[in-house]
Formats: C-alpha cells, structure tokens, sequence
C-alpha cells in the first residue's frame, strides 16, 4: 500500500512540475532569448544564465517525463552551435544535468508561488477597494438624492 502512496506521489510530483515548466514558458514569447530565471542568492558559479536557459527550454520541449530525457538533453547540447566551444556545459554528464536541471525547477516553482501569491493579494485589494467604493456609493445615493429632491423643491 505504502508502494502505491509513493508511487502516486511521484507521478502527482512530475504534473506538478510539468504545470510550473508550462506556465513559466507562456510567460515569453522566444523563451531561449527571453527567459529569466530568479535565483536569489544561491545562483552558482558554475552555470550561466544562457546555460540554465537552454537546459529549461530544452527539458520543457523534449518532455520532463519521458525515461531518458537528461541524455537527449546532453545530446542536445553537443549539437547546439552556441555552445561549440563552451567544454564546461559539453563535459556535463545526465547526472549532472539533471541535477541542475532540478535545481532550477525549484527555483521556477518558487518564483510561481510568489507571482500566485501576489495575484492573490492584488485581487483582496481590489476586492476590499471595489467593495468600500460600493459602500461608498450606496451610503452616499439617499443622500445625494434627497438633496437633489431639497433643490427641486
């Protein structure tokens, strides 16, 4: 039963993942050029931002699911002409590559969850303006009225 949980975990875990991947590529209309990760404080030395970049486009075209994408990953990016002399990204392994490439999908998954929260908080603030500016208008129409009435008079 405890296999089953975990298994069930796993597969809700790469949904989850997937949806960050997706909702952070809609975000840019040419993702390999546009795309901009917010690392905070633990950025590395190692990677560039052009590097992660490539690594999250390309893990979110080849499919983050799939069983081997980390050696197509690699594969890709021996092929890919703007890193023809960058030997440090060429000499990753998929272990490597997928070790970063998990890092930067919880750096993703965490910029989604604060840009959630503050869609959240912005629509508690027009909610509570909207709804004051109604009670306003409601407190201030007899009123209104009944002077409007006073003047006719």
């Amino acid at each position: 039963m405890a296999q089953i949980e975990r298994g069930e975990a796993k597969i809700q875990r790469r949904i989850s993942i997937k949806r960050a991947l997706d909702a952070k590529m809609i975000r840019y209309k040419a993702p390999f050029h546009q795309l901009r990760i917010q690392y905070g404080t633990n950025k590395g030395k190692n990677y560039t931002e052009e590097e992660d970049r490539f690594l999250i486009c390309m893990l979110h075209k080849l499919g983050f699911d799939k069983e081997n994408v980390y050696d197509e990953l690699r594969t890709a990016i021996r092929q890919a002409p703007q890193f023809r002399f960058d030997w440090f990204i060429k000499s990753r392994t998929a272990m490597e590559l997928q070790r970063r490439c998990n890092t930067l999908i919880t750096l993703i998954e965490r910029e989604n969850m604060e840009l959630e929260e503050r869609e959240k908080a912005e629509r508690r603030r027009k909610g509570k303006s909207s709804a004051q500016k109604a009670a306003k208008r409601k407190a201030e129409t007899p009123t209104n009225s009944a002077s409007k009435a006073k003047k006719k008079k």
